[in-house]
């Protein structure tokens, strides 16, 4: 929302805006605060629900002879910095799309912010060209752990999750296992809004284990209505294989786990698809610990991650109980390398790893600073990893951080960040 509002007080150069994420992580929710809150009126167009609006921009898509359309259409009067045109469900309609490099050109005075799902993989680039160049994009992800713990209403302790990393000082001890709990409960619910709001409501309609299996079937159906229908069977597959992806000690995707003789020439669209629809995130390995590392990828080697980790235990059929019993180490690790993979995205980093001839495996890369630092996850207490030693006495990083159970810290140049405190990166 704050980057929202500073949009819409732009004075000069400013572009219509493009929300763009993955269903159901809030883009209308929050199109429609933005009307409310920083303008008289606003003109609501959704693709999806009435098509018979597209078939308006099959024709003329100049500013001047859209904003005509609009009004006549909503019977609404459409002022300069005071309406929001919004349109959503954008992929929908390619020349709706197309028409923002219009606005940008011929009328940045009217404040134009559109939402898609599934821009990447609906428009038919080949017929209508990206407005590259003439449109601002943000991307919305699922609420990260600090949002969750806000919509609990549990500002303070955010809070001094925030102050403790800032400062590296241990955290009190009540508060710690105060704030790991509610780390584990968030493994399993995730940050989707709607399964959130759920969970904090006593009388609830829907229970939230109820509307995270709605989501991942909503996922589900978006493969088949919006890819090609020789492609559905495979991307699907290609989905349904990532429980057992991530059950294997090397997370490397395996295209031979999706069905035997599988190969990358069959399923990288596939898998493509599934990233570009924001569904699964995407990590690429790194045989380098240089700068800049994504010059050292190895494109054929990556990991697949759940955007969210609400469908991942909607997938998984996972509880909090059974996440926290005795024979589910290996999937706390599998829930705590997800959650780490959601909570970096989150913050604009780019999701590598680093790989060296199979003998050591650091889980992230990232950059800070203009440095390369190594990133080890761990579920629980037990932090001894040779992978991070081996990357340490390889490349002597300027620093290096563990993500586990423990308590915040520094030693002998690793510094300790708490599986609740991923989102201060």
């Amino acid at each position: 929302m704050e980057k929202l509002l500073q949009w819409r007080n732009q004075r000069q150069d400013r572009l219509p805006m493009l929300l763009y994420g993955a269903r159901q992580v809030g883009k209308t929710f929050a199109m429609h605060k933005l009307a409310a809150a920083e303008f008289k009126n606003a003109v609501y167009v959704n693709f999806e629900e009435d098509q018979r609006i597209g078939e308006y921009f099959q024709t003329e898509i100049r500013a001047d002879a859209i904003l005509s359309v609009l009004e006549k259409y909503y019977n609404t009067q459409i002022i300069a910095d005071q309406t929001l045109i919004i349109f959503d469900e954008i992929q929908m309609c390619e020349r709706a799309l197309t028409s923002l490099k219009y606005f940008a050109e011929e009328a940045p005075e009217y404040h134009v912010i559109a939402g898609g799902s599934l821009l990447g993989v609906a428009l038919k680039r080949e017929q209508f060209s990206f407005p590259v160049g003439k449109v601002r994009m943000l991307t919305m992800y699922p609420m990260d752990f600090e949002e969750y713990l806000w919509a609990k209403g549990k500002e303070l302790l955010a809070d001094e999750i925030r102050k403790h990393f800032a400062e590296n000082t241990v955290m009190a001890a009540g508060l710690h296992q105060d704030a790991m709990q509610e780390y584990r409960h968030y493994c399993i619910t995730g940050g989707m809004p709607a399964v959130v709001k759920a969970d904090l409501a006593k009388d609830a309609v829907l229970t939230q284990e109820e509307i995270r299996q709605m989501i991942l079937n909503a996922y589900i159906a978006d493969m088949a209505k919006y890819a090609q229908e020789k492609e559905t069977v495979k991307i699907f597959a290609a989905y349904d294989s990532l429980p057992v992806q991530l059950a294997r000690d090397s997370k490397k995707f395996q295209y031979k786990l999706i069905k035997s003789g599988a190969r990358a020439s069959q399923y990288g669209d596939s898998i493509d698809w599934l990233v570009q629809a924001g569904i699964v995130n995407k990590c690429s390995k790194c045989t380098q610990g240089f700068m800049p590392p994504a010059a050292f990828q190895d494109l054929s080697a990556f990991k697949l991650y759940y955007s969210d980790l609400g469908l991942l235990s909607a997938r998984t059929g996972m509880t909090e109980l059974s996440l926290l019993a005795q024979d589910s180490e290996r999937f706390r690790g599998i829930y705590a390398e997800n959650y780490t993979a959601c909570a970096l995205r989150a913050n604009g980093y780019e999701l590598l790893y680093w790989e060296s001839e199979g003998t050591a495996e650091v889980d992230f890369l990232i950059v800070r600073e203009g440095c390369v630092i190594p990133v080890e996850c761990r579920a629980g207490d037990h932090v001894k990893a040779k992978s991070l030693m081996v990357y340490r006495e390889k490349y002597a990083p300027a620093y290096s951080i563990r993500i586990s159970g423990r308590n915040f810290g520094m030693a002998d140049g690793i510094q300790s960040v708490p599986l609740y405190a991923v989102f201060c990166i």
